[in-house]
């Protein structure tokens, strides 16, 4: 008589369907990203997000807290495997942006919004995206020499939650926002008839 197999710690109380996407990504050899180690979560058409490294369901919030922690992930559709990545992100800046202290005034999003399908949207998205990460150099060089302070501030500072924090970054990319609008509007006077070249409206 053959020895009765017990279920794995993973499996043992999981749901059905936790417990038959544990075995597939065992037998896949682990949550991994293209032979990496991206940690890979999955969205069901129920809206619930799995997440194949600790064989759970997961929240948005989940989400978001493995984006404070810096940890590379990916999202993928679970029956097409294609990357919602930019799709959660968005959400959770929703959330953010509608619920605690928000970061772009309605003007700024409007300007954004107008960029779209305009000729210099790549050049925009890059520009903004760069300012980006002048800023957060910056911020990492300001803790770095502020070593020995208030922990709990500075704690408060690089995870980006005070609200006076939050006030500057949205200063700081107004302001890269408008250089970039008078940067549009001298390369439309150098180039008038540069074809598709029109200036966003304000």
């Amino acid at each position: 008589m053959a020895p009765t197999r017990r279920p794995s710690a993973k499996t043992e109380g999981a749901t059905p369907d936790a417990a038959r996407e544990s075995a597939k990504e065992s037998a896949k050899g682990g949550a991994k990203e293209a032979g990496g180690t991206t940690r890979v979560l999955k969205k069901y058409p129920n809206r619930r997000l799995y997440d194949t490294q600790n064989s759970t369901y997961i929240t948005l919030a989940d989400v978001k807290a493995m984006v404070l922690a810096a940890q590379d992930f990916v999202v993928r559709d679970a029956k097409t495997s294609e990357d919602l990545t930019r799709s959660i992100l968005l959400q959770i800046i929703l959330e953010e942006e509608t619920g605690g202290v928000p970061m772009f005034s309605s003007q700024m999003l409007a300007q954004i919004i107008r960029f779209y399908g305009h000729s210099m949207q790549g050049m925009m998205g890059s520009y903004l995206e760069k300012n980006l990460q002048a800023f957060t150099d910056m911020q990492a060089r300001v803790a770095e020499q502020s070593k020995g302070l208030n922990p709990e501030l500075w704690t408060q500072f690089l995870n980006g939650q005070a609200p006076g924090v939050q006030g500057v970054m949205g200063n700081y990319l107004e302001q890269s926002r408008h250089m970039f609008e008078q940067m549009a509007k001298q390369a439309e006077a150098l180039f008038p008839g540069m074809p598709g070249f029109v200036p966003p409206k304000r």
